[in-house]
């Protein structure tokens, strides 16, 4: 017995010195960027690990069904839970058999809806899923969790053997991050061709792949519901009217045109809206009128995540696309991950795009005649450039607008023509996406002609 222990010790230390020596060997020693970026990954890219030594066992017996795929307990932590005036304040962290967990600071409805391991430590309960969205009460798993700094974690790269081809089905980037993006699929094929029919399929509670034929005019924004996909067929155009994609989650927009909505975008993802893929689209609206008679062509904001816009094209607008509405909605802090690649914007005054506090990841896009700045980048955001191709741009990448800079990196992979110079007044990032991309990343020269020849409605 006595050797049998001291066999248990040796293996156990040994574990823990190996999670120590994998764990320092990591590039950033602050432990919460850690959790943090790891939480940015998939399933297929990344594994984050607690040492078992460190994480407190979550006792499940008091744990009763909220509603969906949500557990409500009171697990009586000393750390203090979020609340109306600070919603990301628990540092708290779920393990489901030693793995992270999350997103955490999740909206209750998201947990209810979505699942997947989100969880919200809210005031002194916690609401929670399980990753795979079965019962853990019953799924024979251990759920352990631990507070503010401890939790030492390892991060274990795997390789992506499938490159994803940019004419593939499947978007490429932050979508199909942590879940996957699949709008409509398995739901049925519908043809619309006037408004109040579209209204009405928009907010279906089904999954639906709706194609919208011919030119609908309206006004305002038209509301849209979880599982849909949108394609426009050949000529298909909204006139005056946009998508309003607020707090749902599995969108796909596709190779629609849409134009000229006064006092609102042509698309707007926001309310926690997750899991979005807008792709072989064409916004635009007129610089004729003032700043304000229109909102962005596009906006990502109010903690809205994993999406990825991809060969688009937007033109002719004195404000692109805002990816982080204000300086003080720290709400957006982990949230606001997107991926854009493939796209032309064209006769823009600025936000080709914006951004504040999110990661970004910009590549192989093509920005031409800005009378502004490009790509902006405030409140501490993260961008990633990879071979884009700046055309008679003002200030191709600008921090210095705002209260707060933000960070970049990948400057120098770009090509600037006829540009005025970068204003970046922060060191350089090295944040990089954790996704595979490079397989179909093209070289800054061959954009220009590439993008042109497919951005856009691709019927």
């Amino acid at each position: 017995m006595k050797r049998e222990t001291s066999l248990k010790r040796k293996v156990k230390m040994s574990m823990l010195l190996l999670a120590i020596i994998l764990f320092t060997q990591c590039q950033k020693s602050n432990e919460d960027q850690l959790v943090t970026n790891a939480n940015e990954t998939s399933e297929t890219t990344t594994t984050v690990l607690v040492s078992p030594e460190v994480a407190k066992t979550l006792v499940l017996s008091s744990a009763t069904k909220d509603a969906g795929y949500a557990y409500y307990l009171e697990p009586k932590l000393t750390i203090s839970g979020d609340s109306p005036t600070n919603s990301a304040t628990s540092t708290l962290k779920i393990y489901e058999n030693g793995k992270l967990l999350g997103a955490a600071h999740s909206l209750h409805r998201d947990i209810r809806n979505i699942g997947k391991g989100k969880f919200s430590h809210w005031d002194t309960g916690l609401y929670f899923s399980s990753s795979d969205n079965s019962d853990p009460r019953t799924n024979g798993r251990k759920y352990t969790y631990t507070t503010g700094t401890s939790g030492a974690v390892v991060v274990t790269p795997v390789t992506q053997t499938t490159p994803v081809s940019l004419t593939s089905n499947t978007p490429i980037g932050f979508a199909s991050v942590d879940g996957s993006t699949t709008g409509g699929k398995g739901g049925k094929t519908i043809t619309i061709s006037n408004l109040s029919d579209l209204k009405r399929a928009a907010v279906s509670p089904d999954p639906l792949v709706i194609q919208i034929s011919g030119s609908i005019t309206g006004l305002g924004m038209i509301e849209v519901k979880s599982n849909k996909t949108f394609i426009g067929l050949n000529g298909a155009i909204l006139n005056g009217t946009g998508l309003s994609i607020w707090g749902v989650s599995n969108v796909i927009v596709k190779n629609l045109k849409i134009n000229k909505v006064i006092g609102g975008d042509c698309i707007t993802i926001k309310g926690g809206s997750n899991h979005v893929w807008i792709d072989h689209c064409e916004l635009w609206q007129d610089r004729s009128h003032g700043w304000d008679y229109y909102d962005e062509l596009l906006e990502v904001t109010d903690r809205s995540d994993f999406v990825t816009i991809s060969w688009n094209e937007f033109h002719d607008s004195n404000i692109a696309l805002l990816i982080g509405s204000g300086d003080q909605q720290t709400t957006d802090i982990g949230h606001l991950r997107v991926t854009l690649y493939g796209n032309y914007f064209k006769n823009i005054s600025e936000r080709q795009p914006c951004t504040r506090f999110g990661y970004m990841h910009c590549f192989n896009n093509y920005l031409a005649n800005g009378s502004g700045y490009g790509i902006g980048v405030t409140m501490n955001a993260t961008v990633r450039t990879d071979n884009n191709y700046f055309e008679g741009q003002n200030i191709p990448i600008y921090t210095d607008f705002n209260s707060k800079p933000g960070m970049v990196s990948g400057a120098s992979t770009n090509i600037y023509k006829n540009c005025g110079a970068n204003k970046i007044s922060t060191s350089a990032s090295s944040w990089v996406p954790s996704y595979e991309y490079k397989s179909v990343l093209i070289a800054a020269a061959d954009v220009p002609a590439k993008v042109l020849s497919e951005a856009g409605p691709n019927y």
